[in-house]
């Protein structure tokens, strides 16, 4: 299983989940209540697990509201991953890896 780095950014508005994975990192906006860019990173990330199982680890300093709603944030969606993960592998449909 691969780790990956979370982060969070903080502007003068808005807080931001930052989720890196090998394409760009994906944001999940916490100050707004924003249903379609949720929808849009999780299509992300179910492409990138069938390449491979991950999991995220929250990287960040200051202890704040926003750190504790990450930390839960990434539990709940490594929690998350891993039956997907487990469901792509029982149906079969895991990117195969090449041998080469």
């Amino acid at each position: 299983m691969e780790t990956k780095k979370a982060t969070i950014r903080r502007d003068a508005a808005n807080a931001f989940l930052v989720l890196d994975v090998s394409n760009a990192p994906l944001e999940i906006i916490l100050t707004d209540d924003n249903p379609n860019n949720v929808k849009s990173v999780f299509n992300v990330l179910l492409k990138e697990l069938k390449g491979g199982a991950i999991e995220f680890e929250l990287e960040d300093d200051k202890e704040d509201l926003y750190r504790h709603i990450c930390t839960e944030y990434i539990s709940q969606l490594n929690g998350e991953m891993k039956a997907i993960y487990q469901e792509l592998d029982d149906y079969d449909l895991l990117e195969e890896e090449d041998d080469e």
